[in-house]
C-alpha cells in the first residue's frame, strides 16, 4: 500500500444477510462489483457499517477472505472488537491472515471511555509491537460504543512512525480537520473524511478522499466530486450542496435504510435483514425518503453527465 495510491472513495461495506440471519455471499459478490463499478479505489471491510460488533470472529475472517478473493481493489479491515489487547491482536492477525491489505485500528478499542491519554498510548504500543512492522496500519474513529477522537499529539505519533497510511476521520469539524492535515503533511498517513458536509472543504485542504456511509447510497456522485472538484469547481460547489442535503438520511435507521436502498432500488442485495441493535423499524415514511433521495440523486447524476449542473454565478 503506497501513499500515492490512497485517494478517492473507500466504501464502508455493508454486510448482506439472508432472511435467516446468515451472511448472503451471493449478494456480497454483487455488492463488491457495484462499489467497484461506481469507482471505488478500495474497500473498507468489517467496520461498523458491516455490523462488526455482531459478527463472530470466524465470520469476520471469512468475510475478509471472500472480499479479498472477489475484489479488484485493495481491501482494508478493522475486525478487532475484543476487550483485551491480547484478544485484539489475535483478531487483527486473523484479519491479516484472511488477506487484508491494511489493518485499521478502532480508536475506542484501545482505551475505555474517559481513560487518560497514557492508557491509549500504552495500548497503541502493545498493538504496534505485536504486529509485523511491515503491515500497513490505519485508524477509524468508530462512533460505537463511544466515539474517541485522536488528539493531535496522538495523530502525530502515528504519522511519525511511518506505519500508518489510512485515517477515517469522523470529527465532522473542518477546523480540526485542517489542523490534522497539517500534522500529517508529508507523512505516509492520508486522511479520509467520513462527513459529507465538510468533504469539499477538506479536499481543498489536502484530504485524500471519502470513506463514509453515503457510499452505500450514491457512490458515483462522490466519485465525480473527488475526480472533478478542481477542474469543475462551480459544479462541485453545487454537487456538494446536494450531497449534504442527501446525507441527512444518515439520521434514519442506518444501516437498514442503506440495505433497503441496495435491495429495493439498486437491486444488488436480496434482503434487508440486519443484526445491528437500535436501528428501529424502517417506517413507510423512511422508505419514501430513501426513494425520493434516490430519484433526486439520479437526476443530479444526469445533469452532471450533460454538464448542466451549475452553481451560483
Amino acid at each position: 500500500m503506497m501513499r500515492e495510491e490512497l485517494s478517492g472513495f473507500w466504501p464502508v461495506m455493508i454486510t448482506p444477510f439472508a432472511a435467516d440471519g446468515s451472511i448472503d455471499y451471493t449478494s456480497l459478490e454483487r455488492l463488491i462489483a457495484w462499489y467497484e463499478a461506481a469507482g471505488a479505489r478500495g474497500l473498507f471491510a468489517v467496520c461498523q457499517s458491516s455490523e462488526v460488533f455482531s459478527l463472530s470472529l470466524k465470520e469476520r475472517e471469512t468475510l475478509v477472505s471472500f472480499i479479498v478473493k472477489h475484489a479488484h481493489v485493495p481491501v482494508i479491515a478493522s475486525g478487532h472488537i475484543a476487550e483485551t489487547l491480547d484478544d485484539q491482536l489475535h483478531e487483527l492477525r486473523r484479519m491479516r491472515r484472511a488477506g487484508a491489505d491494511a489493518l485499521i485500528f478502532i480508536s475506542n478499542r484501545l482505551a475505555p471511555e474517559n481513560a487518560p491519554p497514557e492508557r491509549f498510548a500504552q495500548s497503541l504500543d502493545t498493538l504496534m509491537n505485536g504486529l509485523d512492522p511491515e503491515i500497513p496500519l490505519g485508524f477509524y474513529e468508530c462512533p460505537y460504543p463511544y466515539k474517541r477522537l485522536l488528539s493531535l499529539d496522538e495523530l502525530k505519533r502515528c504519522a511519525d512512525s511511518g506505519r500508518f497510511y489510512f485515517m477515517k476521520d469522523t470529527c465532522c469539524d473542518i477546523g480540526l480537520i485542517k489542523k490534522r492535515l497539517r500534522v500529517i503533511a508529508g507523512s505516509n498517513l492520508r486522511l479520509f473524511n467520513a462527513n459529507t458536509t465538510t468533504l469539499l472543504a477538506s479536499l481543498r485542504e489536502g484530504a485524500a478522499g471519502f470513506s463514509g456511509v453515503m457510499t452505500n447510497f450514491h457512490p458515483e456522485l462522490y466519485h465525480w466530486l473527488l475526480c472533478n472538484w478542481q477542474a469543475r469547481p462551480e459544479e462541485a460547489e453545487t454537487l456538494q450542496a446536494f450531497l449534504t442535503a442527501f446525507s441527512l438520511i444518515e439520521r434514519q435507521a442506518y444501516p437498514i435504510n442503506a440495505k433497503y436502498h441496495l435491495q429495493a432500488i439498486v437491486r444488488v442485495i436480496r434482503d434487508i435483514y440486519t443484526r445491528a441493535e437500535g436501528t428501529g423499524a424502517l417506517s413507510a415514511t423512511f422508505r419514501d425518503e430513501v426513494e425520493q433521495v434516490a430519484r433526486a440523486a439520479d437526476r443530479v447524476g444526469e445533469l452532471l453527465k450533460k454538464g448542466a449542473l451549475y452553481g451560483n454565478r
